[in-house]
């Protein structure tokens, strides 16, 4: 399982350069978590200014 990006994403870029496995990327104006490269360490989610990065269920 890997962090994934809610609607809730604003696409602000925040999270991108502090995945520190670049496992996110921006795709048709929204940022976007490839799960086989999340590491599931959560540096993401706690740099985003809208809370739109949850955890995995």
């Amino acid at each position: 399982m890997a962090y994934f990006i809610t609607e809730q994403c604003v696409n602000c870029g925040v999270c991108e350069p502090e995945c520190p496995v670049n496992a996110i990327r921006e795709n048709a104006d929204k940022r976007i978590i490839d799960s086989d490269k999340c590491t599931e360490c959560g540096i993401c989610a706690s740099v985003c200014p809208v809370q739109a990065i949850e955890p995995p269920k």
